[in-house]
């Protein structure tokens, strides 16, 4: 039996779990995770198993160790002959028929993270009712200290474990989503960013060759320190790519000649995209979610109801009136997001963070099938993409947006969280600089939406030690204002946002 006081706890946070490699994510730690998750695994009809990972320092080694306990379980085991995205082994599971995957991964978090996500039978996000289950499971294996494992090349040699190439299986769904051909012969110039991540090669070789269009990459190489940024496609993690894309426009727009039509970034393993104008301008990630929203329903013809998190943007709802269709607001994470989408039959599902997951694919965030579409509306529109978002104003008015992230110290995360939710609960603001709180949101951080029509939110993040601020409003400088008074409001220094009262 584990002792009370060395017991770890493992819990999913928004996606999985995620720990410091050494520190808590540790082998032992890992295999009662993988035992739990097999545990889990044995009541499934198949008794089959995807097993993927990033790039991260390890992450290879410990995909092979929870293959040994799955194997021993008496699960077929499949796992990646290689880094690979998190929706490629998600697409896997369908393409196998598996039960589930296990995939090896931080996602975004910086480089001394690694994590676990379990994709259940359906291709998605595990949601809270089978996360449940699996922390369940793990809890009774760590009070059992019990794992059973079987020797790697023993379970190769027998076939419990298979290595396997994931990629055709993935690129022949892609080219049903997304009008490959079209891409091919328009003469497009991309660069992809995977932020040496796992997406490295993925833009690529969907592409191919086979016409004008060329797809460029900068950051493809494996490096497990991500080169000293944290691989989530956000403006400063993007500095070097957006200086590159700039540089090419300047050199278009003085010759007529090199520049690229589109920047696509992806995260650390590729679920999340970051999007780069022609003129080397970041297209935020609200922007994103309303251009494809645009996309899908205006220029694809597409009909459903779409869903969003409550981190995401309001020009959703306009769109949503301007198309006659639905649209839903959730808890932050695909595990509400995309049971949503299968619930409703939606044509989407975004948020705040870069992850979009498209009906006809699976109900989970794809960064790289987002990435596409991207390409195929500039082609279908006919239009530079700076000129696709002007549009996009002029149809639903300007809304700009901002988040500020506070980092906080992890050993007193939970602390922290607790008594700041207690603070900001008991003393909610009526009004937000100068504006009127007509509604509240709290099943999920505190979400203040204000007469203006602009809103302010305040949330913990589930998968790093950070409180975030988010805001979206009519100018940006209405958003700085909003932000600075929840941040007043909360304690925080102005001067020093990372100072926590």
């Amino acid at each position: 039996m584990t002792s009370a006081a060395a017991r770890p706890v493992i819990r999913f946070g928004t996606d999985g779990w995620r720990g410091i490699i050494a520190d808590d994510f540790t082998f032992q730690n890992v295999r009662y995770a993988a035992q739990g998750i097999a545990n889990f695994l044995r009541a499934r009809p198949e008794h089959k198993v995807v097993i993927g990972y990033d790039c991260r320092f390890g992450a290879d080694r410990f995909a092979q160790e929870v293959a040994r306990i799955t194997a021993a379980a008496g699960i077929k085991t499949y796992l990646t002959d290689a880094p690979s995205p998190t929706q490629v082994s998600s697409w896997t599971i369908l393409e196998l028929q598996a039960d589930g995957a296990i995939v090896l991964t931080a996602s975004h978090n910086p480089a001394a993270f690694l994590g676990i996500k379990y994709k259940p039978e359906y291709a998605g996000s595990a949601s809270p009712e089978v996360v449940a289950e699996l922390e369940a499971e793990i809890a009774a294996v760590i009070d059992a200290d019990q794992v059973g494992l079987i020797d790697f090349q023993e379970a190769l040699d027998g076939g419990a474990v298979e290595v396997i190439d994931p990629r055709p299986a993935y690129h022949r769904q892609i080219s049903k989503m997304v009008d490959l051909d079209a891409i091919r012969a328009a003469g497009l110039k991309i660069l992809h960013d995977p932020m040496y991540g796992s997406g490295a090669g993925y833009v690529a070789d969907i592409v191919g060759p086979g016409g004008p269009t060329r797809v460029d990459q900068v950051r493809a190489e494996r490096n497990p320190g991500f080169g000293g940024i944290h691989p989530e496609p956000i403006p400063q993690n993007l500095r070097a790519t957006l200086d590159l894309m700039r540089q090419g426009h300047e050199g278009r727009m003085a010759t007529g000649e090199g520049g690229w039509d589109l920047g696509i970034a992806t995260d650390g393993d590729a679920d999340r995209v970051g999007i780069v104008d022609e003129t080397g301008t970041f297209v935020n990630q609200l922007q994103v979610y309303a251009l494809l929203m645009d996309y899908l329903l205006g220029t694809l013809g597409w009909r459903g109801p779409v869903v969003r998190t409550l981190t995401s943007t309001s020009m959703a709802d306009r769109l949503a009136q301007i198309h006659g269709v639905e649209c839903h607001e959730v808890q932050v994470g695909f595990k509400y997001v995309g049971p949503k989408m299968i619930e409703t039959g939606a044509v989407m599902g975004g948020e705040e963070s870069g992850g979009f997951g498209f009906r006809g694919h699976i109900p989970e965030r794809d960064g790289i099938l987002a990435g596409l579409y991207f390409a195929d509306m500039i082609v279908k529109a006919g239009r530079p993409l700076s000129r696709i978002l002007a549009e996009l104003t002029e149809k639903v008015g300007p809304h700009f947006y901002d988040r500020r992230d506070v980092n906080l110290p992890r050993e007193a995360f939970e602390e922290i969280k607790s008594s700041t939710y207690q603070r900001f609960g008991a003393a909610m603001p009526a009004e937000v600089a100068g504006s009127r709180v007509v509604r509240t949101r709290s099943d999920d951080g505190f979400k203040l939406y204000l007469e203006d029509g602009a809103w302010v939110l305040v949330r913990f993040s589930g998968t790093e030690p950070l409180l975030r601020i988010y805001s979206e409003a009519p100018s940006r400088e209405r958003v700085a204002e909003l932000i600075g008074a929840i941040a007043a409001h909360l304690g925080l220094d102005a001067a020093n946002p990372n100072a926590h009262a």
